[in-house]
């Protein structure tokens, strides 16, 4: 398989609705080729006779039983809060 090209990198950045720096664009061009080869190296597997299957192990749910209860005291969860205004737990802004 032929490495990206930084073309192909820009389109996968314009289709991901992300702008990368020219150094970000040629570092994810490295690590996409580097994935697309590791595929293309399983791609010559020879899997004759091997049942398909969605999971390699019995799947199990781990999860518990999904029943209604009382909710936590509003005051006791606020107490854990490391940073509060009032009824409100402050975090840091996620966007800017």
């Amino acid at each position: 398989m032929d490495p990206l090209t930084p073309k192909d990198v820009e389109h996968i950045a314009q289709l991901a609705y992300i702008k990368l720096s020219d150094e970000e664009s040629e570092n994810m061009r490295v690590h996409l080729s580097n994935i697309l080869g590791h595929f293309a190296s399983l791609s010559i597997v020879d899997t004759d006779g091997v049942e398909a299957t969605g999971h390699t192990t019995d799947l199990n749910t781990v999860m518990r039983k999904d029943e209604v209860q009382s909710p936590l005291d509003q005051e006791d969860v606020l107490r854990n809060a490391p940073d509060r205004d009032g009824e409100f737990v402050r975090v840091r802004p996620v966007l800017e």
